[in-house]
């Protein structure tokens, strides 16, 4: 596994108090795993990464000249964007596709996939954001990027792209009022899914040390090729600069979350 990184961070200009996540954006599995005991066709699909949500990423944090993190291995493996308690955190069922890799699973191999895996992921994100917040003087606005399936158990989901978030509404009302200000777009508030999710990447990186930020979900079949991606890119790297330019953005604040009350 000496050449597989859980991570990547493309370099920017830290000094513009902007980072970009990406929890889901790859399907890679490390070396030993095979696939999981899945068909090769399951990692095409959305059970094993965010389709679009890569190159999305790369082209903002060029436009933008701003650091990013993506996450460096699928979500069948372990999932990122889950707290280390969560029941989910390694499936044995997606999307109804058994994963015969993660079950049974031993509780060493769990351990394994944390330290291995999870854990430098998220150290990874932490000294991102740190570097930011050194080199800026300012705290930094964090945005987050996903993609969701245009449907989900026969139903389709009408929504364009859609923002997460748990009470922090600072990122979150100017995301929505500019993604909402043109008339061809159909934009989610905590749709298909709500924001607020105990020790997530948001909670654990922003909402517990009060930082701004927002996730913003993008249908998958809207950025599933480059014109897509493209497309997307021109339109939210003005959004993001225009956010990111706001000193409100940039104050430490903690709002309590809708979870519950924060460990102490």
């Amino acid at each position: 596994m000496q050449d597989f990184s859980s991570y990547e961070i493309l370099q920017g200009n830290y000094d513009g108090g902007m980072v970009l996540l990406a929890d889901h954006a790859m399907n890679r599995l490390p070396p030993g795993y095979g696939s999981l005991g899945l068909d090769e066709t399951a990692f095409a699909r959305h059970i094993a990464y965010d389709i679009g949500i890569e190159g999305l990423t790369r082209r903002l944090a060029a436009m933008l000249d701003i650091p990013a993190v993506l996450c460096g291995f699928s979500r069948l493996l372990i999932d990122p964007n889950r707290g280390e308690d969560d029941p989910t955190l390694i499936m044995r069922i997606s999307d109804g596709a058994i994963i015969p890799g993660n079950h049974p699973i031993a509780n060493s191999e769990w351990e394994h996939r944390l330290n291995a895996f999870h854990r430098p992921y998220h150290q990874a994100v932490d000294l991102t954001i740190v570097k930011a917040a050194q080199q800026s003087g300012k705290t930094p606005l964090v945005v987050s990027l996903h993609s969701f399936t245009p449907a989900w158990k026969g139903v389709p989901r009408p929504w364009h792209a859609s923002v997460l978030w748990d009470s922090d509404h600072r990122a979150v009302k100017p995301l929505l009022a500019m993604l909402r200000a043109d008339p061809n777009l159909f934009i989610g508030d905590n749709e298909p899914y709500d924001g607020a999710l105990k020790n997530d990447t948001m909670y654990r990186h922003c909402m517990r040390p009060g930082i701004a930020h927002a996730l913003l979900e993008v249908r998958q079949d809207l950025i599933g090729d480059d014109r897509g991606m493209d497309e997307w890119a021109e339109r939210l790297a003005p959004i993001f600069a225009k956010m990111n330019a706001d000193p409100a953005l940039h104050e430490t604040r903690i709002f309590p979350s809708r979870t519950g009350p924060y460990p102490a």
